[in-house]
């Protein structure tokens, strides 16, 4: 870019009209009582699920010729910001994950079976990567595959699995030997095991053993693919996020404009329109972030890489500050179970530790900074 060059940040007519359809679908068809409704039943709600599939949600990662819409980062983050703002419980993410990582990494047969399928909804296939030991870092797996007559077997536990025993398959980072490669397996196959719970934020997890359990290959080159799978996952949370915070402020300064104290509405204090301000300033440095990382998802791994932990970093502060903010400028009410803030408050809780927390990110940051910081750069 020369110094003369704009960056254009204006959005397409149609990812306009894909914003538009899928907030009408979250204010008309998503409304609260039906997500509380969704969250006692378990977190997981498989008639909500159909309606984004007939949105045509769960294929905007899926390639034309795979049944899907081949859109790209600045449609998904689009979609995730409106999703956020209801707080939308069904895991929209995984479908990105599984549609851009099978469409980029598969082979022709394993596209043809599952790809179609994940862009109409059919199936929801999951990233079940995270193990106990591993602390966010993506090179640490006990995961076991061996080959066997006709394809591998797997030995693994993964934790915090979204919709673990819901979902129909897996994503599974393995070490076949030492090389960490991605396996495909499916959650009714044998030796595969479930124990679901609810989370945080309402939704719902599973911790998944899987013992000898058959896996169709996916790629040998599972590090590069499972940093990929990640960092379109901080990406669409990146943006889910702006969503959550960007309703979090209406519902705030709603609040302060009709609350009443000494006769006056507290929106007129002072003190309270500078926490507000704050809570604004907050919101927008997230939402330049997002917007940055949405445009970095398809840059080489190094620089992509980077961007996410920058960018996941400064969602996970403003999520934090925001999502407190929040709560303080209610009162009592803001943390009850009956009024909405306090759901928002959970999920941005829950968000903020998604695909690694604040703190792992500011050592990714770090890390990868290598020469460049400093006063003698």
């Amino acid at each position: 870019m020369n110094a003369g060059d704009k960056m254009d940040f204006e959005f397409s007519d149609d990812q306009v009209q894909l914003g538009d359809a899928v907030r009408k679908w979250v204010d008309k068809g998503y409304t609260f009582e039906r997500r509380r409704t969704a969250e006692k039943a378990g977190g997981f709600d498989r008639a909500a699920w159909s309606e984004i599939a007939e949105l045509g949600l769960c294929g905007l990662y899926v390639p034309e010729g795979d049944g899907g819409l081949g859109m790209g980062p600045v449609e998904g983050m689009v979609v995730m910001e409106e999703l956020g703002r209801g707080i939308v419980l069904e895991p929209l993410v995984q479908s990105l994950i599984a549609g851009g990582v099978l469409a980029g990494y598969a082979d022709a047969a394993t596209r043809a079976s599952w790809l179609p399928r994940i862009a109409s909804g059919e199936v929801l296939v999951v990233l079940a990567y995270q193990e106990r030991a591993a602390r966010y870092k993506l090179d640490v797996c006990e995961a076991k595959a061996t080959q066997a007559p006709g394809g591998y077997v797997l030995n693994a536990t993964k934790n915090v699995v979204p919709v673990g025993d819901q979902a129909d398959a897996f994503i599974v980072p393995a070490k076949i030997n030492s090389q960490l490669a991605l396996f495909l397996v499916e959650r009714a196959s044998a030796g595969v095991t479930t124990r679901g719970y609810g989370t945080q934020d309402g939704s719902r997890a599973a911790d998944v053993t899987f013992k000898n359990a058959p896996a169709t290959l996916i790629t040998t080159n599972g590090l590069a693919a499972l940093e990929h799978a990640v960092d379109i996952g901080i990406a669409a949370s990146c943006a889910e996020a702006v969503g959550v915070m960007d309703k979090t402020m209406a519902i705030t300064a709603e609040y302060l404009n009709t609350r009443k104290q000494f006769g006056v509405v507290i929106s007129s204090f002072q003190a309270l329109r500078h926490r507000a301000a704050d809570m604004k300033m907050q919101l927008e440095l997230a939402r330049s972030m997002s917007y940055y990382a949405s445009l970095k998802l398809n840059a080489p791994a190094p620089e992509r890489r980077a961007a996410m932990a920058r960018a996941k970093y400064q969602l996970g502060q403003s999520m934090r500050f925001v999502a407190a903010q929040a709560v303080q400028l209610h009162g009592g009410i803001g943390v009850t179970d009956e009024y909405i803030v306090s759901h928002y408050f959970k999920k941005l809780t829950q968000l903020e530790m998604t695909f690694g927390d604040s703190l792992h990110h500011l050592g990714e940051v770090s890390t990868r900074m290598q020469e460049t910081a400093g006063v003698f750069a």
